[in-house]
C-alpha cells in the first residue's frame, strides 16, 4: 500500500447511485453499459496486451456536484479473454510512472483501461459487440458513512467507499493523492450477447465480470495528469 497522508474523519458526501436499465439501447447515449464509447478525438478504442480490443463495460458522465471530477466522462474497459485482479506496482511510495501501462504479472501489461476524459468526443461508429447496450440512470443521494466509516455498498459514483477490507490509498506518479471516484459491487454481472465465448472465471455463461467479480473501487488523479490515471482497487 502506498504511504498514507492525513485522512479526514468520514462525513456525508454527495453521491449518485447507478441503476442499469432493461431496455436495450439502439443509439448512442453517454450513460450506458456497453454501447458506443464516447472517446476523445485523439484516442483509439483501447486494446489488451493480447491484441484483442477491450470490451466497454460501462461509461457515464460524472455529475457536476462531485468534486474534482464533475463534468468528466468515465469509461471502463476490460478484456474478455483475460480476467484477473489488479496488482499495484509502487516506487518510492507512489504508483510507478504510467502505471496504467505497467506490467501486471504474469502479464506484460494491464488487461483493462479506465479513462477519465475532460472532453469526450463523438461516439464511435460501432457499438461494443460483446456487452449488451443498456442505459444507466444516475440518482443523487447523500452517502452517510456508517459506524465503521463505510459508505453505501452500491453501484455508485461519488460518496464514500464501502471497503470490503482495509482502506487502500495510493499516490499518483505525478505526486497527487488519488481520490475515490466510483464503486462497482462485488459479483456484479454484465449481460453479453448470446453465443459469445465465456469469459474465464466469470460467474455466469452469459455474463462478464470485472476483475474476477471483486468489489472494484476506482481511484483517480484529481489533477488529471493523464486520462488513464485511474487505479482500480479490487477487494472481496
Amino acid at each position: 500500500m502506498a504511504e498514507n497522508s492525513t485522512r479526514d474523519t468520514p462525513v456525508a458526501l454527495p453521491a449518485h447511485s447507478i441503476e442499469v436499465g432493461t431496455e436495450p439501447l439502439e443509439r448512442p447515449v453517454r450513460n450506458s453499459v456497453g454501447g458506443w464509447p464516447f472517446l476523445d478525438d485523439a484516442d483509439d478504442w483501447p486494446e489488451c496486451f493480447c491484441g484483442e480490443r477491450l470490451a466497454l463495460f460501462f461509461q457515464l458522465d460524472i455529475p457536476m456536484d462531485l468534486p474534482h471530477f464533475g463534468g468528466d466522462h468515465l469509461m471502463v474497459f476490460h478484456c474478455r479473454a483475460h480476467n484477473d485482479a489488479s496488482e499495484p506496482e509502487l516506487a518510492d511510495g507512489r504508483l510507478v510512472p504510467r502505471y496504467w501501462d505497467a506490467p501486471q504479472p504474469p502479464y506484460p501489461r494491464p488487461f483493462w483501461r479506465v479513462l477519465l476524459q475532460r472532453s469526450a468526443g463523438v461516439p464511435t461508429a460501432e457499438a461494443e459487440p460483446a456487452v449488451r447496450a443498456l442505459p444507466l440512470t444516475l440518482s443523487p443521494f447523500v452517502d452517510t458513512p456508517g459506524p465503521r466509516g463505510l459508505g453505501a455498498q452500491d453501484f455508485k459514483v461519488g460518496g464514500t467507499p464501502s471497503w470490503a477490507q482495509d482502506p487502500e490509498y495510493y499516490r499518483c506518479a505525478c505526486g497527487s493523492d488519488l481520490v475515490y471516484l466510483c464503486q462497482v459491487p462485488e459479483s456484479m454481472e454484465f449481460a453479453v450477447h448470446p453465443g459469445l465465448p465465456e469469459q474465464p472465471y466469470s460467474v455466469g455463461a452469459d455474463t462478464y465480470n470485472l476483475f474476477l467479480a471483486n468489489e472494484v473501487y476506482l481511484l483517480a488523479c484529481p489533477d488529471h495528469c493523464d486520462p488513464a490515471a485511474v487505479w482500480p482497487v479490487n477487494q472481496n
